[in-house]
């Protein structure tokens, strides 16, 4: 029997979860059709991201407390079936009251999330392969070059853990990427393709070209002796202009080359006029090893000597340059191809996107290489007929970040108005649609991006492709409820965390906060999500893992895939991905939220 008191909390309780199921179904009536557009295997999931955004637009912090207070379900794990953890709740508090079931609990939603196994594990392996009851979180590994070569190396891949192999189409070209495709398909039927297009890049410009040398110095222990020589080999000038490889010398004479031999002392003056000798320790066809024990700078034109028989060093690269960039510094932004510079303690800097400019406002926050710098936008005008946009800077190190040519630039405040899909993407799309079995699409800020790609994917026969939106910008985060109901409108569709620009924009401290908005309303709509960017780079590229790393790849767990880069340890690091998501998934499976108002829908900060 319960006393008065309880009684009535709990019918206060009954009627706010009254109240909330009565604003999930207003918000699904007044979405009718938007909802009618989706795929018939979305409908489910569709209709309850609605119910979800309805809501978690409003705090429900308060009503977690009184409803842990009596026992009852706290709805944190309300994401994959709104309406079912309702009506739980309310049978749970209609029992206790001795009541009879009042209301309505056969909304088609809800008998539709009691599918075994659940609509999104059915998703992901649709979309991801595999069946619904395989490892719960995919593996995607990115391609490298080699791949297109050495198809033992997609193999290993395939057997250390890969589920799905990645295509970045930002490198290589058509014809690397379908040798990769076939050594894929040779290494594993069952491996899904996903094709990564580049999208548009914003990236700084040229910088004026440093000077054609190259240094080469021995190395030294801690009392300053020599343990290993300074090393360079002296090779035929490449014919065709081309540049000589890394740690290359190229002379213009190569029968001068050819008379070299093991032993004899090359003698030259370098770029600061300091005389150095080396020694011939190695040969090969059109080349020669030479080591010494002294620092040398080696320029364009530098004579070598050899017993009084002389030639030239041939045409070096340049050295890559950069501006240093200190806290208030001002840089100007402008849109030609002059090479940046800086004078008068002002830097200037092209900008790869002409319409960026254009769009820029004062105010504007402005990022450049992944946030190392940081400023705002002071002042935009025309100077000599361009276009251009002064950042004052305000995050830098205080002895000045080096900032070089080919970085990105991040416009988190900037409505730019260009597509997701530029025409090298459209190029590349009429090359991986004859192969692949998704395509990611890069830089989606709106549902008219998503639309545009269905639109070219039917063009090229091609709308049976799997289709993977990577949220990489705050306006895409802001617009993501949208997003996704426009993407619904596919069977096989997901979404990637771009969690290198994405924090960049969103600001590293808010990233955890992002990402995990992101993944409740994917729950919701039951879709999958690959978590991406910076996984086991520790290990992939030195083969010694971080701490922070490792429990951040097993937060990853939570997410239906989770995306690993290049690098040469890159087998060890899907053995280890492997083994941490088997481990994970036995004590882990999402997390019991407290439902603050979310705000990915909104432009609060």
């Amino acid at each position: 029997m319960l006393d008065d008191a309880r009684s009535q909390r709990l019918i206060s309780l009954r009627t706010e979860l009254l109240r909330l199921r009565s604003a999930a179904e207003d918000a699904e009536r007044a979405a009718s059709t938007l909802l009618s557009r989706v795929h018939a295997v979305n409908a489910a999931g569709a209709a309850n991201l609605v119910r979800y955004v309805a809501l978690r637009s409003q705090d429900l912090r308060d009503l977690q407390d009184r409803l842990t207070a009596e026992g009852l379900s706290s709805l944190g794990r309300m994401e994959s079936d709104v309406l079912r953890n309702l009506d739980a709740v309310l049978g749970t508090i209609d029992a206790a009251l001795g009541q009879a079931d009042t209301h309505d609990r056969t909304h088609q939603g809800s008998d539709a999330s009691r599918q075994t196994p659940a609509p999104l594990r059915v998703h992901t392996a649709a979309l991801l392969g595999g069946t619904a009851e395989d490892r719960q979180t995919r593996i995607m590994v990115t391609m490298p070059t080699e791949a297109a070569n050495d198809p033992a190396l997609v193999a290993r891949f395939v057997a250390a853990g890969m589920d799905v192999a990645r295509i970045n189409c930002a490198h290589d070209d058509a014809q690397a990427w379908s040798r990769m495709a076939q050594h894929i398909r040779n290494a594993g039927p069952g491996i899904r393709i996903a094709a990564d297009l580049a999208g548009p890049k914003l990236r700084t410009g040229p910088l004026a070209p440093g000077p054609r040398v190259v240094k080469v110095a021995p190395t030294r222990d801690a009392l300053g002796r020599v343990v290993e020589a300074a090393s360079v080999w002296l090779v035929a000038q490449p014919a065709g202009g081309d540049d000589p490889a890394a740690g290359e010398v190229p002379v213009t004479d190569a029968e001068w080359i050819a008379r070299l031999r093991i032993d004899d002392t090359v003698e030259f003056t370098d770029t600061r006029g300091r005389s150095r000798y080396m020694t011939v320790v190695e040969r090969r066809e059109g080349g020669a090893r030479i080591e010494g024990d002294r620092t040398a700078y080696i320029g364009t034109g530098t004579l070598i000597d050899v017993d009084g028989r002389e030639t030239q060093v041939g045409v070096l690269p340049p050295v890559d340059q950069a501006l240093r960039i200190h806290p208030g510094d001002i840089i100007e932004l402008h849109r030609g191809t002059e090479p940046g510079s800086t004078r008068d303690g002002r830097h200037r800097v092209g900008c790869t996107l002409p319409e960026a400019l254009d769009a820029i406002r004062v105010g504007d926050r402005v990022l450049f290489d992944d946030g190392k710098i940081e400023g705002f936008t002071r002042a935009v005008g025309t100077i000599a007929g361009q276009r251009v946009a002064d950042v004052q800077v305000t995050l830098a190190s205080p002895k000045g970040t080096k900032l070089r040519a080919e970085k990105g630039i991040n416009l988190p405040d900037t409505d730019l108005p260009i597509s997701a899909l530029t025409d090298d993407d459209l190029r590349d799309l009429d090359a991986v649609a004859g192969f692949a079995d998704i395509v990611q699409l890069s830089f989606a800020r709106s549902p008219a991006d998503i639309r545009r790609l269905f639109t070219e994917l039917d063009a090229r026969d091609a709308g049976h492709l799997g289709v993977v939106v990577k949220v990489e910008t705050v306006r895409a985060f802001r617009a993501l409820p949208d997003i996704l109901l426009e993407l619904m409108r596919r069977p096989r569709v997901g979404v990637m965390i771009a969690r290198g620009d994405l924090g960049v924009e969103a600001g590293w401290e808010r990233l955890a906060e992002v990402q995990e908005e992101i993944l409740w309303l994917c729950e919701a709509a039951h879709l999958p999500v690959i978590w991406a960017t910076q996984v086991l780079d520790s290990l992939a590229g030195s083969g010694v893992p971080t701490r922070a790393e490792v429990t951040d790849a097993a937060a990853g767990e939570r997410a239906e895939c989770v995306m690993l880069n290049k690098g040469p340890h890159i087998e060890e690091a899907i053995e280890a991905l492997d083994d941490i998501l088997r481990r994970m998934h036995g004590h882990l499976e999402k997390k019991r939220p407290l439902l603050r108002r979310l705000r990915a829908w909104s432009h609060e900060g």
